[in-house]
């Protein structure tokens, strides 16, 4: 009788996580759009500090919570938030960008695929708030894109990327791309190491499974760029790349619940 039980309640409980999940993919494209559309709003008549915060107090935590995710937070005491920084994060899921958002205490802007300034909305949104576009595997052929990316990282911004390049199926950690820690070396900042972990359960990269768990951002020490060249790019972006494996196996810590 058990064994019948089981098997009819498995299919009733796929079909509840179906609908959940549409629902989800529902408010999340609402969501998503109408904040971006404020945000424009706000920029078109003000600055970008704004627009930018919005999406760490209400867009990042509405998606969070939406999707039943716990986000906890280490390490934030490790960097002077004053200066600017570049952060390099491994990537396990879209969802990243909320929990960074969330997580970091400043105004962030992104390096994204030149694709995405395609995307309706998002394009849009990316564009007027100071996104970096780069165009996969063509970092060194870009120039100036790469000058426009240290001088608005000179000029006091905090930049985030995901030197992978892509999203890991597995949660191992591929190799850094080195375009972005050349950015830091150029605006003589220092790069900052992020490990994300528990996104890729939380939604993974195949498709629009939403599943409530907790989302852990690690924040390391920052490692200094002074006196180093571009041809140093690589072994820069191999000791972030190893900072940020350090991080996702911590000693025992007390998070904060952000």
């Amino acid at each position: 009788m058990s064994v019948v039980v089981r098997s009819r309640s498995l299919p009733l409980r796929n079909a509840g996580w179906l609908a959940f999940n549409a629902l989800q993919l529902v408010f999340t494209l609402l969501w998503t759009a109408g904040w971006i559309c404020l945000a424009l709003l706000l920029r078109t008549i003000g600055g970008e500090r704004l627009p930018l915060r919005m999406a760490a107090r209400c867009w990042a935590p509405g998606l969070l919570g939406g999707a039943g995710a716990q986000l906890q937070v280490e390490g934030l005491e490790h960097v002077d938030w004053s200066r600017p920084h570049v952060l390099v994060a491994n990537h396990q899921s879209i969802i990243d960008v909320c929990a960074l958002f969330r997580a970091v205490p400043v105004p962030l802007r992104f390096v994204l695929k030149q694709e995405m300034a395609r995307v309706p909305f998002v394009g849009w949104y990316a564009r007027r708030m100071g996104m970096v576009f780069i165009e996969r595997g063509r970092a060194r052929s870009s120039p100036q894109r790469l000058r426009d990316a240290v001088a608005l990282v000179r000029a006091g911004a905090h930049l985030c990327a995901f030197p992978e390049g892509t999203r890991s199926r597995d949660g191992c950690v591929g190799p850094f791309k080195g375009g972005v820690l050349q950015v830091a070396i150029g605006a003589g900042v220092p790069v900052l190491p992020v490990a994300i972990s528990g996104s890729g359960a939380v939604l993974p990269t195949s498709g629009f499974r939403v599943r409530p768990g907790t989302i852990h951002v690690r924040i390391g020490t920052p490692i200094a760029t002074a006196g180093l060249e571009v041809e140093d790019r690589n072994a820069l972006a191999r000791r972030a790349r190893d900072a940020v494996i350090d991080l996702l196996h911590p000693p025992q810590a007390t998070p904060t619940s952000r």
